[in-house]
C-alpha cells in the first residue's frame, strides 16, 4: 500500500534554483519514500546526483567548504539530493557555497536529527532555504484512501500501534509489534546514545517511560529527577534531546492570570502512540486498558498539530489549568481568538467549559469526541 504524503506537491513548489529544501523526521517515518516520489515527478529522466551523508567520501567532498571542489563532484548537475545531510561537517555552510556559487542548482537535503542539521543550515542558510517536518503518517492522509465506517472501525489499532509507514502497512498485529520493537531500540535509542555525553542508557528509558504514564499531566521534572536519581539539569539536557529527535511534543501552560492559572510544569505528548505503548509494553486491547483517556488525548493532539502544520493553521498550543482544579486539555491562540477543547472518549459533559469560557473574551469551546474528530483532524 503506497500512501501520497501532503507535503509531496508543498515541497515540489519550493524545489526552486538556488534555494535548499530542508526535510527534517525521525527515521523510518518515510523521508526517503518521499524523496523517491519527488524525483520522480522532478527529475524523470534521472540526472539528479543523489548521495548519503553517511558515505565517506561523500562527507569529505560534501564538507570541504571549497568552491573548487563542490563544482568538480556536482558537474552539471541542477539537483542534488543529500540524505542524512546532519552527518557532513558544516553541511550548512557547504550548502550556502553550492546554492551561491552554482547558477541553477536546486538541492534537497534530509535529516533524522533535528537538533544536528537545523543548528547547522539556520544562519548560514537566511533567506536560501525552506523547511518542513515530516511526520508519522497523518489522518489526512489517510483520508484519502478509508471511506469515514473504515477510519471508525481502524481508530482502535491506530491508538495502539501508531502511524509509521511501516507498521501502518504491516500484515498484523505480531508484526506492527515488531517493527515498533525495531524503531525503538535500532533507532530512536541509536539516534540518542550516538553522542559521546550520553552514556546513562537505562535513565534515559527510565525517563521516556515516566512521561508515557503522565500523557495529559502536568509533569514535575524534579520529581522525575528524584525517580531515576538524576539531577534536573541533565533530566532537563534529557528531555530536550527527547524531542529533539522528534519522540516527544512539550506543551506549556496558557496563562493571562498569573494568581489564578498554573504554568509552571509543562506537559508532554508523543509523536507516535506505538513508540508510547513499545516503550511501556501495553498493547493490550482498547476495551481492557485504563489508559484510554491518555492515549485518545496524546491522538487527538498530535493529529491536530499535523493538520495545523500542513494546512498552515499558524497557532499558538497550549493547556489550561487554575489552582482550583479547572482545566482545558488543549487551547489554540490563533487569529486575535482563544480556542478551547475538551478530548472526551465517551459521552461526557465539560465541568470546565463554563470557567473556561468566563475566563478571557473572544474564547471558544468544543467537545472533541468520537462523533466529531474526524472534522477536528482532518
Amino acid at each position: 500500500m503506497h500512501i501520497n504524503r501532503y507535503l509531496l506537491n508543498e515541497i515540489i513548489k519550493k524545489t526552486e534554483p538556488n534555494k535548499v529544501v530542508v526535510v527534517y523526521g525521525p527515521r523510518q517515518v518515510g523521508k526517503t519514500t518521499l524523496v523517491k516520489e519527488l524525483l520522480k515527478l522532478i527529475d524523470p529522466e534521472k540526472k539528479a546526483l543523489v548521495v548519503s551523508g553517511e558515505d565517506r567520501n561523500v562527507s569529505s567532498w560534501l564538507g570541504s567548504q571549497s568552491i573548487t571542489t563542490l563544482k568538480q563532484y556536482i558537474g552539471d548537475k541542477t539537483l542534488l539530493v543529500i540524505d542524512e545531510a546532519q552527518k557532513i561537517e558544516n553541511i550548512g555552510l557547504n550548502l550556502k557555497l553550492i546554492v551561491d556559487h552554482i547558477n541553477g542548482i536546486r538541492v534537497i537535503a534530509t535529516g533524522s536529527s533535528s537538533f544536528e542539521l537545523a543548528n547547522q543550515v539556520g544562519e548560514p542558510l537566511v533567506g536560501r532555504k525552506w523547511q518542513f517536518t515530516l511526520y508519522p503518517i497523518a489522518q489526512i492522509e489517510l483520508s484519502q484512501y478509508e471511506a469515514r465506517h473504515e477510519t471508525e472501525a481502524i481508530l482502535p489499532f491506530r491508538l495502539l500501534y501508531g502511524s509509521y509507514p511501516a507498521v501502518i502497512t504491516a500484515k498484523n498485529s505480531k508484526d506492527k509489534i515488531k517493527m515498533l520493537s525495531e524503531i525503538v531500540d535500532g533507532y530512536l535509542f541509536k539516534d540518542m546514545f550516538a553522542y559521546d555525553e550520553i552514556r546513562k542508557s537505562q535513565k534515559i528509558i527510565d525517563i521516556l517511560r515516566l512521561l508515557a504514564f503522565q500523557i495529559g499531566h502536568d509533569v514535575s521534572l524534579n520529581e522525575i529527577g528524584t525517580q531515576v536519581h538524576l539531577d534536573l539539569r541533565t533530566v532537563e539536557r534529557y528531555i530536550d534531546l527527547f524531542e529533539k529527535v522528534f519522540a516527544i511534543k512539550k506543551v506549556y501552560g496558557f496563562s493571562r492570570n498569573q494568581r489564578k492559572e498554573i504554568t509552571k510544569n509543562c506537559r508532554y505528548y508523543f509523536w507516535d502512540l506505538g513508540i508510547r505503548n513499545a516503550l511501556i509494553n501495553n498493547f493490550n486491547p482498547i476495551e481492557m486498558r485504563n489508559d484510554i483517556g491518555m492515549l485518545w488525548e496524546n491522538y487527538l493532539f498530535i493529529e491536530r498539530l499535523k493538520k495545523q502544520e500542513y494546512f498552515h493553521l499558524y497557532a499558538n498550543n497550549y493547556f489550561w489549568r487554575t489552582y482550583d482544579q479547572k482545566e482545558i486539555d488543549h487551547v489554540e491562540e490563533r487569529e486575535g481568538q482563544l480556542f478551547g477543547y475538551e478530548y472526551k472518549w465517551g459521552q461526557a459533559k465539560s465541568k470546565n467549559a463554563k470557567a473556561w469560557l468566563s475566563s478571557y473574551e473572544n474564547n471558544n469551546f468544543e467537545i472533541i469526541n468520537q462523533e466529531n474528530y474526524l472534522t477536528f483532524i482532518s
